[in-house]
């Protein structure tokens, strides 16, 4: 009879132990909150933010455009007004908004107009979607901040804009950098871009 109950509680604390587990990944979830950045090819961008320490999940796609459900190659021939982009979910509670703004900021040019790089076209322009005032706020008070200080030799031309339909890029592009790390863009461009960023924001990587 003993062992009878002691199977009872054993299995009563397991079901108590997983119902609190997901009561905390419920909690943490409605925490989250969504920020979505283009700063030329979505592979670099997908390769910063996925390595800072708040960030729960990065997706690749495209925003800004008219074109519905584009394809990448509609999107590559600039024609869709569609901007390859980056949504974001991240917890607050460890990085704020005005941060991940500093990480987009640095790790990009926001000066070159539809351009990064050899990477040219609407489609690779600097841009902030934003999804709530607050973050149009922080947003503009960011570049403004910059502008003032001169952080940059020429005018920052990032767009910022409200956030309209995000369309995942297709399965291959995602986690594309991780998934790829020889792929001759990846080796060449992406690489060198995120060993800089973990020199410059090693306090803000995940461990």
């Amino acid at each position: 009879m003993k062992t009878i109950w002691t199977l009872v509680l054993l299995t009563t604390l397991a079901y108590c132990q997983k119902i609190e587990t997901q009561n905390k990944t419920n909690r943490q979830s409605l925490n989250m909150e969504v920020a979505t950045f283009g700063a030329g090819c979505f592979w670099c961008v997908e390769a910063i933010f996925q390595r800072v320490n708040g960030v729960e999940k990065v997706v690749s796609g495209y925003m800004g455009g008219t074109t519905i459900n584009p394809t990448y190659k509609e999107v590559c021939s600039g024609k869709t007004g569609h901007a390859e982009v980056c949504q974001i979910t991240y917890n607050p509670a460890i990085i704020s908004y005005e941060e991940l703004l500093e990480i987009f900021f640095q790790t990009h040019d926001p000066t070159t107009l539809n351009r990064q790089g050899n990477d040219i076209g609407t489609q690779y322009r600097s841009v902030i979607f934003y999804h709530t005032p607050i973050q149009k706020e922080l947003a503009e008070n960011v570049k403004q901040k910059l502008t003032e200080a001169k952080i940059f030799k020429n005018p920052i031309v990032t767009e910022i804009s409200p956030a309209k339909t995000f369309y995942p890029a297709e399965d291959y592009h995602q986690n594309y950098f991780n998934n790829n790390p020889h792929q001759p863009y990846c080796a060449f461009v992406i690489a060198p871009k995120v060993e800089k960023f973990q020199k410059v924001f090693k306090e803000k990587l995940k461990k």
